[in-house]
């Protein structure tokens, strides 16, 4: 990354080094309800939704792998699309109907709390 002065000469470089915090836990699990086209269009996500009953499921864990795990549980629980997901910083974007996501969620939630032991947050929505 190269580091510009206020006068634009430049400086040295800067190494950035990104570190999570050691544990077991989710630590956001939050539904968009009826979100923007905007949205989906910014996020890359299929816009051919209904958009008045589609919802956004946003999901943070540690470690960061179990992203693959959770993916594969949503999709087992319920109709959703798999929107991003990403094995090196721990994100999950789900999409589907609001009752959909939030049933997956649910047996995420459920999974890694009872069975792997996990710390997790509760479902928020907006």
């Amino acid at each position: 990354m190269e580091i510009k002065n206020w006068n634009g000469s430049q400086s040295d470089l800067m190494r950035i080094v990104q570190e999570s915090v050691p544990g077991k836990q989710i630590t956001m699990a939050h539904i968009i309800a009826s979100p923007d086209e905007i949205i989906y269009r910014k996020l890359g996500l299929d816009p051919r939704q209904d958009y008045n009953h589609s919802a956004i499921g946003v999901l943070t864990q540690t470690p960061s792998e179990t992203a693959i795990i959770t993916a594969d549980l949503a999709i087992k629980a319920a109709a959703i699309e798999i929107g991003f997901i990403d094995r090196f910083s721990g994100t999950l974007i789900i999409t589907g109907t609001i009752s959909d996501v939030n049933i997956a969620f649910e047996r995420i939630l459920d999974y890694t709390a009872r069975e792997l032991g996990f710390t997790v947050c509760k479902i928020t929505k907006a």
